[in-house]
């Protein structure tokens, strides 16, 4: 007999206790029917194999994603709630035999070359922040623009673009300078909307700007070249890094008490500026070499990032900082993100799989076709749907639930360019509309209410400043990450020129 403590004590207690004692009993049941009940036979009790077969794609549809939201909403994680959903629907609208879906597509995720770069790059970001350099490099730059006017906002924009080139991942750039940067422009009595908003818009350049966890994993779903990519999203990823510096060094301007400059006994002679640059040539040199490999074709995306592993061993080495507790403490950030990163890509896929095997891609397809929209319409329709998937899934989840439908219908429609502008070749629709993507995802995460950034940015925040004050200070960037956006559509090239240059046409 189980003592008092153990039962339940209230209403809801037994609503949950009896609740999964019942779905316990079902898929029991369940168990036993798909291991002795062969095919035509009649099931041990009851069974709901095949039950929704024959179901319209539309009501299909709206079941699928219909429960997916309210089992996020719950609070499972996405990889195990794509995959859990999947195998309920594949054995409810079909047979237990259609779960053979699952090893046919985990499998060739599970050797394709390209995702080994996952891996490798998170190593090289975790081993560079558990060696200091990023509090160095934040450092060096407040040194070199806190005598401007919103220098320092400047500065830590800034210091998350070269935070890009070495994390590629947005959460881990968010929290990283949030915690750095957020008390540095706090202290000196910036503007906590300002300083708020350029740590979240800077901390999402690492989705764009190479080398993108991102940009491997869409390049890997629309079987395009991660290095086009890569090479692709350097402009747009300059330009709005640009934009966000240029907005808060001309705000403080105009309004001095929003980011004040250093006082003038604070600041540093140029001797002692470019002294303090000795701190920054190595994990400089690294990002140049990991880059410039991939640029150049010298290497493949995967072996720059394994020349970048070990070079960001050499660079915390020359730093007197490569010990084994940095070593094994990167490590386990590494699987930990990479296992993260590849349980979502499993569950979704399938998913996906499923879906589209059941006619979901079609009828997506003719749905947002039937619109009658042109194609900068669709374009433009499908950017509002990936801003609306922002802000409640995962970005990983968002590029294998939507990529495999969007892709296919955007490389089946004319581009033939804006307001008399040149165009995009057929032929790199592809790569245009992954930069364009990537840039979608930025505005996707500091997105109010839902937006990752602003949940991440509120984990280092202090207390006194209220969550309506996240929401407000993102509104300006957002509109800026749309002018991006915008003008990557409008000017093709933007996206497209380096790509031309390094590869030909």
């Amino acid at each position: 007999m189980p003592s008092r403590s153990l039962l339940p004590t209230t209403r809801f207690g037994w609503f949950i206790t009896i609740s999964f004692a019942i779905f316990a009993f079902v898929v029991g049941v369940e168990f036993l029917n798909a291991l002795f009940v062969g095919f035509g036979e009649e099931p041990i009790l009851f069974t709901f194999q095949g039950s929704l077969a024959g179901i319209p794609i539309g009501w299909l549809s709206i079941a699928m994603f219909g429960t997916l939201l309210m089992v996020l909403s719950a609070g499972m994680p996405l990889s195990f709630g794509t995959g859990a959903l999947t195998v309920i629907f594949m054995y409810t609208v079909g047979d237990k035999f259609l779960i053979n879906i699952i090893p046919s597509r985990i499998f060739p995720m599970m050797t394709d070359y390209q995702l080994s770069a996952i891996p490798l790059f998170i190593f090289m970001a975790a081993m560079l922040e558990r060696a200091g350099l990023i509090d160095e490099m934040f450092t060096v730059v407040y040194k070199w623009m806190g005598g401007l006017r919103g220098g320092l906002a400047a500065a830590t924009i800034f210091a998350c673009t070269i935070l890009a080139a070495m994390v590629g991942i947005v959460g881990a750039a968010v929290v990283t300078m949030g915690m750095i940067a957020l008390p540095a422009m706090l202290g000196r009595k910036y503007d906590p909307k300002l300083a708020l908003g350029s740590i979240m818009a800077g901390g999402t350049l690492g989705i764009l700007i190479p080398p993108s966890i991102l940009a491997i994993i869409y390049a890997v779903v629309a079987q395009t070249s991660v290095g086009e990519l890569y090479i692709g999203a350097v402009i747009p990823g300059l330009l709005l890094s640009g934009l966000y510096m240029a907005y808060s060094l001309i705000r403080c301007y105009i309004n001095p008490a929003l980011g004040p400059a250093l006082p003038k006994e604070e600041r540093l002679s140029m001797k002692e500026k470019l002294l303090l640059l000795r701190d920054m040539i190595a994990p400089i040199i690294l990002i140049v070499l990991v880059l410039g490999l991939i640029f150049t074709g010298a290497a493949t995306p995967v072996e720059a990032a394994g020349v970048g592993s070990f070079g960001a061993m050499v660079v915390a080495a020359l730093h007197r900082r490569l010990t084994f507790k940095a070593v094994g403490e990167a490590c386990f950030i590494c699987l930990k993100n990479s296992a993260l990163v590849l349980w979502i890509m499993f569950g979704a896929s399938i998913f996906v799989a499923f879906y589209v095997l059941q006619g979901g891609g079609k009828f997506v397809a003719d749905m947002i076709l039937g619109t009658g929209l042109p194609p900068y319409g669709i374009l433009m329709l499908m950017m509002v749907i990936l801003i609306f998937l922002g802000m409640f899934l995962d970005w990983v989840g968002i590029v294998l639930l939507a990529v495999p439908i969007f892709v296919p219908i955007v490389v089946s429609l004319p581009f033939d360019g804006l307001f008399g502008l040149p165009g995009v070749e057929p032929a790199r629709v592809a790569i245009w509309f992954g930069v364009v993507y990537l840039v979608n995802m930025q505005m996707s995460f500091i997105s109010p209410p839902y937006g990752p950034a602003l949940f991440y940015i509120r984990g280092v925040t202090p207390r006194e400043i209220p969550t309506s004050a996240i929401f407000s200070a993102s509104l300006p960037f957002l509109f800026l990450q749309a002018v991006g956006l915008s003008m990557c559509i409008i000017f093709p090239e933007l996206t497209l020129y380096l790509p031309r240059l390094a590869f030909g046409n």
